[in-house]
């Protein structure tokens, strides 16, 4: 049974759908999943993260992580973005999503045209992946939701800067918070506004 509108990798019964969340925001986890769907559950709706409403991927992201073989999330950390770059820290969560999978896939397909280092198995990069392959579009979803969870979380802790509506981008909203609140732990110093606001501060 094959996801209907998706591509259909014939050959391997267990694949593993790998996306990443965050790469742009100037705050944050960047956070990856890599999800196992069971070809007996068809999840239906699935589509790339950013073309559903708030309200349709958490409900998706809810059915992913109960009819899934296998669902795993991985995370670079801030300072791990500022030492490694945003692109060797984006494969690294990947690297670790896969780790996490209860069960060992034996085809990754990765959204985008790279491939993380260190991957258990066989690994094929996808551009626009998360429009093409049900597992990626399902991994696309985990990772925004739980993303997006974090983001609330620091919007709790920290109300003066709006996470909750920015997710961390750097919209006018955040730069202007980022402007009269200060840089916080959370805030990627690597990243052109955070450096340039850090030097001009020196």
């Amino acid at each position: 049974m094959t996801q209907a509108g998706f591509e259909f990798f014939a050959g391997h019964n267990l694949i593993a759908g790998v996306d990443e969340v965050g790469r742009g925001p100037l705050a944050g986890d960047v956070v990856a999943a890599a999800v196992i769907l069971d070809p007996n559950q068809p999840i239906e709706g699935l589509n790339d993260s950013k073309k559903l409403s708030e309200k349709k991927r958490a409900l998706l992201a809810e059915q992913i992580h109960q009819s899934a073989l296998s669902v795993s999330l991985g995370r670079a950390s801030v300072s791990e973005i500022d030492q490694l770059n945003i692109l060797q820290a984006t494969l690294l969560a990947m690297t670790r999503a896969v780790s996490g999978l209860s069960i060992q896939p034996e085809l990754c397909l990765i959204d985008g045209n790279k491939i993380p280092s260190g991957l258990p198995c066989l690994a094929e990069a996808i551009v626009k992946g998360d429009g093409k392959v049900a597992e990626i579009s399902a991994a696309s979803i985990v990772a925004k939701v739980a993303r997006d969870t974090q983001m609330i979380e620091l919007d709790k802790k920290h109300p003066q800067y709006g996470f909750k509506n920015h997710k961390g981008y750097g919209t006018a909203q955040h730069l202007q918070a980022i402007e009269l609140h200060g840089i916080l732990a959370e805030h990627r110093r690597s990243f052109a506004p955070i450096k340039n606001k850090l030097i001009g501060n020196q």
